[in-house]
């Protein structure tokens, strides 16, 4: 692939983000210089037919799904396949089944960091509508490699969390609306990089770990501090990474979350072992319940009713947690221990 120019454009969406691409695509020139790579999130059980199909209607542009070890060029889209990472080398594209980032696959902070790894300044790094945080790592390693990074203006998006993430974090370069960014898009395109800088270790080495689907423990601890904190993916301890700005955690099995994405998945994992536990104790009830009308003794059917009031009480505690956990119980949900992270981002003062 021609080396001039800043030719790699990597883009990341999520909620809002069909028709938020559709618009964006629609903007750019026929002769477009650069090759893109999309990262859309997606159900697992979806595949990204519905974005190939509407991008595909741009004839000056070849979409495709993207495949491992295929060969990339100018005026081509890639899109990541359902339920793995995109991945860039210097001229090849690679497919890998790792681990979930910010509980995602396709995730878009692997997909930019190797994009800086590959190619440096000649990057361009785009964030656009999304719920909480997937993104911000990423471009801000595509910035500390020389690249340019752009985000959609977060009053523009039809989900601003993550634009607003990005802002938040201070390495942004550009924020426009969507109208607008087709435009810069080819403009930044066209205009020759600036010169290369020296890829920081710490994004070579996360780019590393998404390639081969695997870290070790020596490489974990150069990333980071290890914290009292288990990974909700796998169990496995988490260290929390030496990021520029905000808090970011990896496990060795690969699994990353920022702060937001660590805390959503705390609250899911929370609720779904309460619904357990709810389960656990009906069953349990139901034993007691047996066990007080089989028994004939007045004392020891006294017991077991009495045992049958208290197991009542734990079910009534957990479902008025879940509830509060839902916003069903009025001011309690003000106090749930559950509480889901925030779906929007304040801006920065």
């Amino acid at each position: 692939m021609p080396k001039k120019g800043r030719n790699i454009v990597v883009i990341g969406a999520s909620a809002g983000g069909l028709e938020t691409l559709d618009r964006l695509i629609g903007q750019l020139p026929g002769e477009f210089p650069a090759a893109i790579f999309i990262v859309q999130h997606l159900d697992p059980a979806h595949m990204p037919s519905m974005l190939l199909h509407k991008l595909s209607a741009y004839k000056a542009f070849r979409c495709k799904i993207a495949e491992d070890g295929e060969a990339f060029g100018p005026g081509q889209i890639y899109i990541a396949p359902s339920d793995a990472h995109l991945l860039i080398k210097e001229s090849t594209l690679l497919v890998r089944r790792g681990a979930k980032e910010n509980r995602y696959r396709p995730a878009i902070d692997p997909l930019f960091r190797s994009a800086a790894v590959a190619h440096g300044p000649r990057v361009i790094g785009v964030v656009l509508t999304g719920m909480l945080d997937d993104g911000t790592s990423g471009l801000m390693a595509i910035h500390r490699c020389g690249g340019v990074a752009v985000v959609q203006d977060p009053s523009d998006a039809l989900y601003p969390d993550m634009p607003q993430s990005a802002i938040n974090n201070d390495h942004v370069d550009y924020c426009v609306p969507l109208r607008e960014m087709g435009r810069l898009l080819d403009k930044l395109s066209r205009e020759l990089p600036d010169p290369s800088v020296p890829i920081p270790e710490d994004v070579r080495i996360e780019a590393e770990i998404a390639e081969r689907v695997l870290s070790e423990i020596a490489e974990m601890s150069g990333l980071g501090a290890l914290v009292p904190y288990a990974c909700p993916g796998c169990g496995g301890p988490l260290w929390e990474m030496k990021d520029e700005k905000g808090q970011r955690f990896r496990c060795h099995t690969g699994h990353t979350f920022t702060a937001l994405a660590l805390l959503d998945d705390q609250s899911k994992k929370i609720e779904e072992t309460l619904w357990t536990a709810i389960r656990m104790f009906e069953e349990r009830k139901n034993l007691q319940k047996n066990m007080a009308n089989k028994e004939k003794r007045p004392r020891s059917k006294q017991i077991y009713e009495k045992s049958l009031q208290e197991t009542q009480a734990h079910i009534d505690r957990l479902r008025s947690l879940l509830l509060a956990a839902n916003g069903q119980a009025g001011d309690e949900s003000n106090t749930s221990p559950i509480e889901p992270a925030s779906r929007s981002l304040p801006a920065d003062d």
